[in-house]
């Protein structure tokens, strides 16, 4: 039992991680420069950070709880 949790937060951290990293790279893409107001770096970095997070762990959310929802399938047809 602790050895299923245990590996449900691994795969939850590991998740996490790859998703906030796959966000990272295609947010790449936008020019949030010419979005935002000169002399404001700082602000468009803290910005960049939150949307990546928020992006990340919307999508690895998705990605757990259809891992999980496939997982509990059987127990549809079980007829015991």
């Amino acid at each position: 039992m602790f050895s299923a949790m245990g590996q449900q937060a691994l795969i939850g951290i590991v998740a996490h991680l790859f998703f906030i990293a796959v966000t990272w790279w295609a947010l790449q893409a936008l020019q949030f420069d010419k979005l935002l107001r000169s002399n404001s770096v700082v602000k468009a970095r803290v910005l960049y950070i939150l949307l990546t997070v928020a992006i990340g762990s919307a999508v690895s959310n998705f990605f757990l709880d259809y891992l999980s929802w496939s997982g509990q399938l059987p127990y549809l047809f079980n007829q015991e």
